[in-house]
């Protein structure tokens, strides 16, 4: 628990102040974090039986992020198109040495976590995206916070047995309305939006972000492995600490790119 703390002490902090300067500094730690969660998500392909060269999917990740880097976005969609004829192309010439399993997990990490954190810088970039990013990270730390103590005191039916055995429904549903709280204390103190909007956003994306840690959960559930990675002391790894905001970045993002928030 105390190195679980300190982590926290120590991580939470770095973030905020790392997305606050945005930037390069910012770009940096989201090639960062997406590099590290990358080889956790291949070592968890590896070691659930998915995964057996991950040298080229490596390669392309980081062609991906250097392009990223290089701010000429314009080509990472192109890439994404690329990298889907590439595996699919190769599931199909060397089938069945290669599986669907393979070829869709291979897919998938271009995806999960590395296109997904690039959305942190994105959603930066935005006017007034620097609350955005702050509204997440609150969104998702008290969504997690409630659920937690809900689920501790009040929790009876269970959410997902063989995904995560120690979350409930009612635990779930403790977390939705934390958020739901948390969003109209934003509303009330930035004025962003309009209330109903933002409540619904918070409701949203509380959701996807518990879907977010779920979907983690299973990987691991189906590798045999209790924790993505041992990088954080107390939290385990990257996946472990961002598998919440990796879904909800992208349902933030375009709910303000698309004008639903008012």
């Amino acid at each position: 628990m105390t190195k679980r703390i300190l982590s926290a002490l120590i991580g939470a902090p770095l973030l905020l102040v790392l997305t606050w300067l945005g930037g390069w500094y910012l770009a940096l730690l989201v090639v960062g974090l997406a590099l590290l969660g990358l080889r956790e998500f291949l070592d968890i392909g590896q070691k659930a039986g998915i995964v057996r060269n991950s040298k080229f999917i490596e390669l392309f990740c980081l062609l991906w992020l250097a392009v990223f880097l290089s701010k000429h976005t314009q080509w990472l969609l192109p890439l994404g198109m690329v990298w889907f004829i590439l595996i699919f192309g190769g599931y199909a010439l060397f089938y069945p040495r290669m599986s669907f399993a393979e070829a869709s997990y291979a897919f998938l990490a271009i995806l999960y976590p590395v296109t997904l954190f690039a959305y942190l810088y994105y959603l930066r970039e935005l006017p007034q995206g620097l609350y955005w990013c702050f509204f997440i990270f609150f969104l998702v730390w008290i969504t997690d916070t409630g659920a937690f103590f809900v689920g501790n005191s009040l929790g009876k039916r269970k959410l997902a047995p063989k995904v995560s055995p120690n979350k409930s429904i009612e635990g779930s549903v403790g977390g939705l309305l934390a958020a739901l709280i948390f969003g109209f204390i934003y509303w009330f103190i930035t004025k962003g939006g309009t209330l109903p909007a933002i409540l619904l956003l918070s409701l949203i994306a509380s959701a996807v972000s518990q879907i977010g840690d779920l979907f983690e959960s299973a990987l691991k559930r189906a590798a045999g492995v209790k924790d993505s990675g041992t990088l954080i002391p107390g939290h385990g790894g990257i996946l472990d600490r961002f598998d919440s905001f990796l879904f909800a970045l992208p349902v933030v993002y375009f709910a303000l790119i698309l004008g639903m928030v008012g």
